[in-house]
């Protein structure tokens, strides 16, 4: 393998390159003239873990069919109006797969050369959530699902139009814009974190978080910061591609996409079943 000087171009250092995947690819100082990362080889490993997500979500259904029959040991409301009914194997197993995919994340992260065993793992485990979601505690809304994912695509696409056509690019005005909104995201929970441990201004952070309006604004401005992290990550991909990163890297970038675009569903997901919630009968 040839490699490039390693004192080629330098990345602008910014606080938020992109999620914690894609950033870690800021600090690679490898390059190759040869086997080199592309983006059909990005976009074929990012389409292997959206389909293992689909895998994970048959392996819910499956799961959930073995159950059936366990007599309920858990009941509780999700959302407003949505509530679900578990057995103790199936919480057990929705538990076991929450952890496994929050430890594979997390190895990922920091162990690159793990990403095709964890990144699989983790896209698995997100699909067992997302089916279960959809399934168990939207049983007889699951077209909702459906709607979620139709505009997690039209953000997608929308994001990549406004990021190949040069309209949007992660300058400084984009990072000032994505930094005020997390700080912003952030300083509002701490704030409410800290009212419902006062007595005092309890009631009110209670009546806050029970108004239907600031809800939803919230969830929207989510949704915002997760679409906007996409800018973030096609910028590091198109790092990746033309600053010539060795093809291994690949498997990272695909991830962090994958990472984004899956936040990205769960929070349309979160955003569409309160709504749906609320205007339920």
């Amino acid at each position: 393998m040839s490699t490039l000087s390693q004192d080629s171009k330098q990345k602008t250092t910014t606080l938020f390159h992109s999620n914690p995947v894609l950033s870690r690819l800021s600090k690679v100082t490898e390059r190759t003239e040869t086997d080199a990362a592309s983006y059909m080889g990005i976009a074929i490993k990012t389409c292997y873990f959206l389909v293992i997500t689909l895998v994970g979500m048959i392996a819910q259904l499956i799961v959930g069919g073995i159950f059936a029959k366990e007599p309920v040991w858990q009941s509780f409301e999700v959302y407003e109006n949505f509530a679900v009914t578990l057995s103790q194997k199936e919480t057990v197993a929705l538990v076991a797969v929450l952890i496994l995919g929050f430890v594979c994340e997390m190895i990922g992260i920091f162990a690159r050369k793990t990403i095709p065993v964890t990144g699989t793992i983790y896209a698995a485990s997100q699909g067992y959530v997302i089916s279960f979601l959809v399934f168990k505690v939207l049983k007889g809304y699951e077209y909702l699902g459906l709607e979620a994912l139709l505009l997690t695509v039209a953000v997608v696409a929308v994001m990549s139009f406004l990021y190949s056509s040069g309209l949007v690019r992660g300058g400084k005005k984009f990072r000032t814009v994505l930094l005020t909104l997390i700080l912003g995201s952030v300083g509002v929970g701490l704030l409410s974190f800290i009212g419902s441990l006062i007595p005092a201004t309890r009631p009110y952070v209670q009546a806050m978080t029970q108004n239907s309006l600031i809800t939803i604004t919230v969830d929207l401005v989510g949704t915002l910061i997760a679409a906007m992290f996409l800018i973030s990550d096609f910028s590091m991909i198109d790092d990746c591609v033309q600053e010539g990163y060795p093809k291994e890297y690949e498997w990272a970038a695909a991830f962090g996409l994958v990472f984004t675009v899956i936040w990205i569903y769960l929070k349309i997901l979160d955003l569409v079943m309160q709504l749906a919630g609320k205007n339920k009968d």
